[in-house]
């Protein structure tokens, strides 16, 4: 019978450079992607497909980032007094009862793999999820919120084998991204398809196909044995990527492909275009947006 997942891993120990001055003294994970955190849009998509710990991978300074998941007795209580109800529900129980919150310290910058590594104590031998914060997943409004992730769970369901979620980027920028090696195999939307080999930043005319790891893994827990012997690699740092070339020597993984919107919330603009991208979600700052364009000449002088 193939487990079910349940946990979820959510490395937060990142500097933020990439977002420098903003997150001199502010997490980046804490920066506001429309009405809320990022962390809460990526901690909010795991739960609502069934995940019920979440593990953040943190380090000193991100201490902020569990206090947003904690109570805040007086801040609740002087909302409930003044009869704010609508803002009180949006910053009372954001886990929902039954959702285990965890954290662990990562005392090295040595990497995303390093980072997993970390958790390996908290998984206890289970398949478990990442989930990186600074990709935010915007499903098509027709599909429901978190279709992607909610479809890559139920992919392992049906499979038992480890799930990478890619998505089709122009041919001219696959070498930014880890792009699937699927064998010349058409990957349509939701279908999950065998992958032969990862290959890290390929040029365009190396690059065995445009599908590009985007920061959205189911993963069995040999992993995290594979992980314990992964050398140091690229940067000085242990790579995931290392260990998922071990995994396929000895088991399958699959591509997931997402016909969803992502931005790169860790760079200016795409943490910009989240923004705008939620925020035309919502009827009345559409409105705001569209008035802006249609009343000011410097939207298309610049």
């Amino acid at each position: 019978m193939i487990q079910k997942v349940r946990k979820a891993v959510i490395p937060v120990a990142g500097l933020g450079t990439r977002m420098l001055p903003a997150t001199k003294a502010i997490p980046k994970e804490l920066l506001p992607v429309y009405d809320r955190p990022i962390i809460e849009h990526v901690v909010k998509e795991a739960i609502s497909a069934g995940i019920t710990e979440i593990i953040f991978v943190t380090r000193s300074g991100k201490e902020a980032i569990e206090n947003h998941f904690d109570a805040h007795y007086e801040l609740e209580h002087r909302l409930e007094k003044k009869g704010k109800e609508i803002i009180l529900g949006t910053v009372k129980n954001i886990i929902p009862e039954g959702v285990k919150v965890t954290s662990i310290r990562q005392n090295d910058a040595l990497g995303l793999g390093h980072a997993v590594l970390c958790a390996k104590h908290l998984i206890n031998n289970e398949p478990f999820a990442v989930l990186l914060p600074d990709v935010l997943v915007l499903d098509h409004i027709s599909r429901g919120m978190n279709h992607s992730f909610t479809s890559l769970l139920k992919a392992w369901d049906a499979t038992g084998k480890g799930q990478i979620m890619v998505e089709r980027v122009d041919e001219s920028a696959v070498e930014n991204y880890g792009v699937v090696d699927i064998c010349g195999h058409i990957a349509t939307p939701f279908s999950s398809i065998k992958i032969n080999q990862l290959v890290e930043k390929p040029s365009f005319k190396d690059a065995p196909s445009d599908l590009a790891v985007l920061g959205r893994y189911i993963l069995p827990p040999a992993v995290l044995d594979l992980l314990e012997s992964t050398q140091v690699g690229v940067g000085g740092e242990i790579q995931l990527t290392d260990a998922l070339d071990a995994l396929l020597e000895i088991d399958c993984l699959n591509a997931f492909l997402t016909d969803a919107s992502t931005f790169d919330c860790g760079n200016k603009q795409g943490f910009l275009g989240a923004n705008l991208a939620l925020g035309m979600r919502d009827a009345e700052t559409k409105k705001y947006l569209m008035g802006l364009i249609d009343k000011n000449d410097w939207f298309v002088s610049l």
